[in-house]
């Protein structure tokens, strides 16, 4: 069965590009610098946990190599990662880099409602910035 990216996905986020076996999206919400990775797996591997052990390091060596390129290029304040998944089943990965001030702060992305999307100059900047880091 070939991999499917879920259609919530799909519609709220860009697709930035890969890191191995995984795709990273950027959600469109310009308020924030928020990325999914979403691993290819089978669709019933929900869970970090439920991942073998070697493709486990795998992913967690791309959120620590995406949580450091959003801190470090984007000087954010923090940088949030979380694996919910209580909406969208399909095992994908928050890093959310956030900025004292920024809409929700200091409260979750989740909970703010206002929307704001990228201008394609915008989308550009973080591409050329991502595609710089890992080609």
């Amino acid at each position: 069965m070939a991999f499917e990216l879920d259609p919530r996905l799909a519609a709220s986020c860009l697709a930035l590009g890969r890191l191995g076996d995984a795709q990273l999206l950027l959600k469109n919400n310009a308020h924030f610098l928020w990325l999914i990775l979403v691993p290819e797996v089978d669709a019933t591997i929900t869970e970090l946990h439920q991942l073998p052990a070697t493709r486990y390091g795998e992913v967690c060596f791309h959120i620590r190599q995406l949580s450091d390129w959003v801190s470090s290029t984007f000087d954010t304040h923090k940088v949030n990662v979380a694996a919910i998944g209580n909406i969208v089943r399909q095992m994908h990965i928050h890093i959310v880099g956030r900025y004292q001030g920024d809409i929700a702060w200091p409260g979750t992305v989740w909970a703010c409602s206002e929307q704001k999307p990228f201008s394609d100059a915008e989308i550009s900047f973080i591409q050329q910035q991502f595609q710089q880091q890992f080609g």
